[in-house]
């Protein structure tokens, strides 16, 4: 049985809604949109894997970015390794030859060590700047923080 129930902006008494009369009859496992809690969890469920394949795709993009400037980073490391390395054989070069003999051939061998030793400092610099722009996984760790919301239905807390 309903009872009356007075209309706050008019005062008046209205009477009460029946509740069974506003939806067709369905079960308690049953959403709004008539799905059962079963399809409603495999929907979850396919929902998430999804987002946890998308998220390791990420993942694996951006892995891939930073191994190729790790590789630029290194390459340019080696680089600097064997300028340095030919700098000392030149330099011991320079040193036998300017003890053996007091004029001639020790400048020259000075003059190419020294363009080793400027080669070998440009890639040392390069090869340092290539690994500062080494990020990581920006896109992923940021997305991944969206993911509590996005399963508690508050994507809007995302934006």
């Amino acid at each position: 049985m309903s009872h009356p129930v007075d209309d706050p902006r008019t005062g008046s008494s209205l009477p009460a809604a029946d509740p069974a009369s506003h939806h067709p009859k369905r079960s308690a496992l049953e959403a709004e949109d008539g799905r059962s809690i079963g399809e409603l969890l495999s929907d979850v469920s396919s929902n998430i894997s999804t987002l946890l394949q998308q998220e390791m795709a990420l993942a694996k993009a951006e892995l891939r970015q930073s191994g190729s400037r790790v590789g630029k980073g290194v390459g340019m490391f080696v680089g600097a390794a064997v300028g340095a390395l030919l700098f000392l054989v030149f330099l011991s070069v320079s040193a036998w030859w300017g003890l053996g003999q007091f004029i001639g051939y020790e400048w020259s061998a000075l003059i190419v060590a020294a363009v080793w030793a400027i080669v070998a400092a440009i890639l040392a610099v390069v090869g340092k700047k290539e690994f500062e722009r080494i990020r990581g996984l920006e896109q992923t760790s940021e997305t991944l923080k969206k993911v509590p919301n996005a399963v508690k239905g508050h994507e809007e807390e995302n934006r």
